[in-house]
């Protein structure tokens, strides 16, 4: 993993990219991660993120991260779309 970090901070140093830029992709990268992971909680990707629910809050407002995004990526497909089981009938 840590090959990977130095070939893309080689990229993106070769690319132009400053380091603010940098550092805001990765930390908007990051949290959309832990967001995922904790399903769009925010309460509790804070508490793994080490930082209070607000400061989580307030941070993805700077990024611009889009939180709806984050849950319609979660949300369960309608029901037209969901996989039909058979049901097993018992004969009395």
């Amino acid at each position: 993993m840590k090959r990977e970090l130095d070939e893309l901070v080689t990229k993106m140093h070769d690319g132009g990219i400053t380091y603010e830029e940098a550092v805001r992709e990765f930390k908007k990268r990051f949290l959309i991660e832990v967001l995922s992971h904790h399903r769009g909680n925010q309460c509790k990707a804070a508490k793994e993120l080490g930082m209070h629910r607000n400061t989580l809050s307030r941070t993805i407002a700077e990024l611009e991260i889009d939180f709806a995004q984050i849950r319609v990526g979660l949300k369960r497909p309608p029901r037209s779309e969901r996989p039909v089981f058979a049901v097993k009938q018992t004969v009395r």
